[in-house]
């Protein structure tokens, strides 16, 4: 995947659901991604972070439809929209998300919590051709 050389930076995270979740944005460890806040459980807005791209403030979503919640950047356009480790996904709801691209589920559950494992899965709808990737995608809600 390409990208932009676009600099990433987490402005805070609220409080994510369940205590065994490692909410720490920090991290030096896993993708710009994880360090921002993708793919981490939410149960509003409120709890997923504002991340930072330059001068932009790109707020992340917290998407419902999903068990657990699913922390991702709305309205993308292309993969250079996302950081490093996601990618554009359009979704069921009609909007496009930066949603964790994965070769395998432990990748996917960084901050989340095992009632709620996301899968890494080949079916998904990418907003670019990216044969043969993967995201991170948990179970739907149910509502």
């Amino acid at each position: 995947m390409r990208r932009n050389s676009a600099t990433w930076a987490t402005l805070g995270m609220g409080a994510i659901v369940g205590s065994s979740v490692t909410a720490g944005c920090g991290d030096d460890d896993g993708t710009e991604a994880d360090r921002i806040g993708i793919a981490a459980e939410c149960s509003s807005n409120d709890d997923c972070p504002e991340a930072r791209r330059g001068d932009e403030t790109l707020p992340l979503a917290c998407i419902l439809e999903f068990r657990g919640g699913y922390c991702g950047i709305v309205d993308c356009q292309q993969d250079d929209d996302c950081p490093d480790g996601s990618a554009c996904v359009s979704h069921d709801d009609g909007n496009s998300y930066c949603f964790r691209v994965c070769t395998d589920k432990l990748e996917c559950n960084r901050r989340r919590t095992s009632e709620n494992e996301a899968n890494c899965s080949s079916n998904v709808t990418f907003a670019e051709s990216t044969q043969g990737s993967k995201a991170c995608v948990p179970p739907s809600s149910g509502s």
